[in-house]
């Protein structure tokens, strides 16, 4: 068992620091300045309201195309004058919203207005049916607001992550989340359960591995029903590392003979294919190129590494990066690879680790950041958009690269270490 875990070690295992390296793939030419102003009733929740701010303003800065002020202010709903100006403060944009509590639901009338003519360019009501889900609906406001100004898609924001943490000896949970860590619900616990993957595009299901019994067993869950169902065993190791996109297919992490191999599962047909054989470790296949190929992480050069190879097909293995020696996490969305690499030792310790970014249609490589300890990137939907896992002095967050803007952005967990993640 301990060599098994220690296979599970060479998958996940990293910590991160901050970092703002990120080339600027495109901005806009000028980001509006914006100023987020509560009208609630002054009956309603005041932590409630001003958490609600909190989050607004910061998926504004999030976003990259706006530029946030950082002052609480209360107003009417309808406004004054000195309410839809706000000359004082040189503002192109107000955002105001009210909260409204209905019974469990929460209720969120919001306008975008022009400071500058005070004119109503938007307004739009919301309604989140569960009141505890209210991070969501302040994602909602703001993908909403971006998209008014004609600025590039950050819904993203309104994505579901999942994670496991560790909760303590051979204990972990599997959490479903916002991306600032705001929402949080357990969804299994009890036992050792970890590498959670998302079944399909709609969230609605996952799939994680659970060390709880005499063999490892892969489990999906319903989150609409809670149903939980068995799809396979295995000796050893066994980890759902990616899933098809027409959710038909999952490529498994297993090692029937001690050594870790890639597999690829049918679901219709429940048939078990190995894509891998090799006499190390082959671990963390990523579907690419339309599922036609996969990336993945093997020690065929004597350290971990990241390469490539035909499903279907004969063909042999390609290397796909050619810097690090210790290349042992990695995410891939078309032809876009982010990875982690295992570096030398800086003022923050050591075993180092950054993050990479290349194409594999090109010679391109960006580093993504450049000290601290970073692992497990993955893409959001979008190529602008990386979530990470960070550990720093017993503390567990979650990072968000913006690539398009050279921003990093750090989610802390307050309870617990995240093992690993998927959104």
């Amino acid at each position: 068992m301990i060599k098994k875990l220690l296979l599970l070690l060479f998958v996940t295992y990293s910590l991160f620091a901050y970092d703002a390296t990120v080339e600027i793939v495109k901005k806009l030419d000028t980001l509006p300045k914006i100023a987020v102003q509560d009208a609630s009733d002054s009956s309603e929740d005041i932590y409630l309201r001003k958490k609600f701010y909190k989050l607004l303003v910061g998926d504004l800065r999030v976003s990259a195309h706006f530029r946030p002020l950082d002052k609480y202010m209360t107003s009417s709903y309808s406004g004054g004058v000195g309410e839809n100006f706000l000359s004082k403060e040189s503002v192109d944009l107000i955002l105001r919203f009210r909260l409204v509590t209905v019974g469990n639901s929460l209720i969120a009338n919001v306008k975008l207005i022009n400071a500058s003519s005070g004119e109503v360019r938007n307004e739009t009501n919301y309604k989140m049916q569960q009141r505890k889900r209210f991070p969501f609906l302040a994602h909602r406001i703001i993908v909403n607001t971006n998209d008014l100004i004609g600025a590039p898609s950050i819904k993203w924001m309104e994505q579901f992550v999942l994670f496991a943490k560790y909760t303590g000896k051979r204990e972990s949970e599997i959490v479903v989340s916002d991306y600032t860590l705001s929402f949080q619900k357990t969804i299994v616990k009890g036992g050792l359960n970890i590498f959670p993957k998302w079944a399909n595009k709609l969230q609605d299901a996952f799939y994680y591995t659970s060390y709880s019994g005499y063999l490892p067993t892969l489990y999906r869950v319903d989150l609409n029903s809670g149903e939980r169902r068995k799809i396979i065993t295995g000796k050893g190791m066994l980890v759902c590392s990616d899933v098809s996109n027409d959710g038909e297919k999952l490529l498994l992490t297993m090692a029937p003979q001690d050594q870790a191999d890639i597999f690829l599962y049918d679901l219709r047909f429940k048939q078990l294919e190995r894509i891998t054989k090799y006499s190390g470790i082959d671990v963390n296949g990523n579907f690419i190129d339309n599922d036609k190929k996969i990336i993945f992480v093997p020690d065929r050069l004597g350290y971990p590494n990241i390469f490539s190879k035909k499903i279907g097909g004969h063909g042999g293995v390609e290397q796909m990066v050619y810097h690090g020696k210790n290349n042992n996490s990695v995410s891939a969305i078309d032809n876009y690879i982010v990875y982690s690499s295992r570096e030398g030792e800086s003022e923050f310790g050591n075993n180092v680790f950054n993050l990479y970014l290349i194409s594999t249609k090109t010679d391109y490589i960006r580093q993504l950041t450049a000290s601290g300890k970073n692992l497990y990137p993955r893409f959001a939907k979008d190529k602008d958009t990386i979530l990470f896992i960070k550990h720093f002095k017993n503390q567990s967050s979650l990072g968000v690269i913006r690539l398009n803007s050279n921003k990093s952005f750090l989610f802390p967990l307050k309870v617990g270490k995240i093992q690993s993640i998927d959104w």
